[in-house]
């Protein structure tokens, strides 16, 4: 292959949707010289396996410090969506319907009702329906639906034409891109980071951002990040079985434009296998027709899995480098990247032009 570019204001590693959406965030922030670096393609792993869901009131237990971010992130997704079209022409594809989740035992119903008491308490958006309501707003779900919550402002997008749409934006604003490249070691000297070696050769540069998602703790000084598999399925529902994203504790089902319909997911610590199994397969179309018994006369079109970034927190790992100036971390998203990357992309692009200054 040929030699790399030299030199870079700013090396940022990883192409999938956190990486590219601090190239993008940099770049219209006035920095010029940006160069992305991402081992494989861009935007071919977690982000391209996401099912798109912006769903944090409904995955969330409690209103902590990360729900709020989440929260702050989800809600900047319309003008997000927006600004890309403008750039691009890519519709990606933000669907506002809302999110139904089911309860389905009598420990669901308990779980929703939790769920109902806190976020009215908190003020957000949130409406406690019973069975009929439930299915008056979507035919499909099972008879066995004892309630549900709705969130309205729970939403979801087509993360693939959301790649698409990052990929030209950072292209167009002349970020320097170079794929099938991977990066070998950060070159440190005196505790600041003076550039990067990669396998097509060294970059100067004065700040890097690890953003590699599960490859990320191999860029030594990194925090443990760890694979966990997800597994996904998808069917053909022509005319569509749903309106909304339909949300359980065991499963999910997602409707697209297109007539497909994504169902998920396994969470799974096997290390970087990427495969689909029978056993995953089965749990997540049994989890599926348990919200919807339709399911089970759907032609399976797809089946993929995908490795999510997990710090061992659990949260993502956000900022500068306490030992090395010139550092930077967006990693260890685990099943929010889509979610948190509007706003990733703005803190971390704030954060590094202030060091510039």
């Amino acid at each position: 292959m040929r030699s790399i570019k030299g030199s870079a204001d700013v090396v940022v590693i990883g192409g999938g949707v956190i990486g590219l959406a601090i190239a993008r965030a940099l770049a219209l922030r006035g920095v010029r010289d940006i160069c992305l670096v991402e081992r494989a393609g861009l935007g071919t792993e977690a982000s391209f396996a996401a099912a798109g869901m912006l769903v944090p009131q409904a995955e969330a237990d409690a209103a902590d410090d990360f729900f709020a971010l989440a929260c702050r992130s989800r809600d900047l997704y319309p003008s997000f969506a927006a600004s890309l079209r403008e750039e691009t022409g890519i519709d990606v594809e933000l669907d506002t319907t809302g999110t139904l989740y089911l309860a389905l035992t009598a420990d669901d119903q308990e779980e929703i009702k939790k769920r109902y008491e806190w976020q009215t308490r908190a003020g957000l958006s949130v409406e406690l329906l019973d069975a009929r309501e439930a299915r008056e707003l979507e035919p499909c779900i099972s008879d066995s639906t004892l309630g549900a919550l709705q969130f309205p402002n729970d939403i979801q997008i087509e993360n693939r034409r959301l790649l698409s749409a990052l990929a030209n934006s950072v292209k167009n604003l002349g970020v320097t891109i170079a794929t099938e490249t991977s990066v070998d070691s950060l070159i440190i000297e005196r505790n600041r980071l003076s550039g990067v070696q990669t396998s097509r050769g060294a970059i100067n540069c004065s700040i890097a951002v690890v953003a590699a998602g599960t490859w990320s703790g191999f860029i030594k000084p990194a925090p443990l990040i760890e694979p966990v598999r997800g597994q996904m399925v998808c069917l053909e529902a022509k005319p569509q079985l749903t309106r909304h994203v339909i949300y359980s504790p065991r499963g999910y089902i997602v409707p697209r434009q297109d007539g497909r319909l994504l169902t998920g997911s396994t969470s799974e610590r096997v290390g970087f296998a990427k495969f689909v199994t029978a056993g995953g397969i089965s749990t997540i179309l049994r989890n599926a027709q348990e919200i919807s018994p339709a399911i089970s006369s759907l032609r399976i079109v797809d089946t993929w899995a995908g490795l999510r970034p997990r710090a061992a927190d659990g949260l993502p790992v956000l900022g500068p480098c306490d030992e090395i100036d010139g550092l930077f971390y967006a990693t260890g998203h685990y099943r929010n990247g889509i979610l948190l990357a509007p706003l990733t992309g703005e803190l971390i692009s704030e954060a590094i032009v202030s060091s510039l200054k």
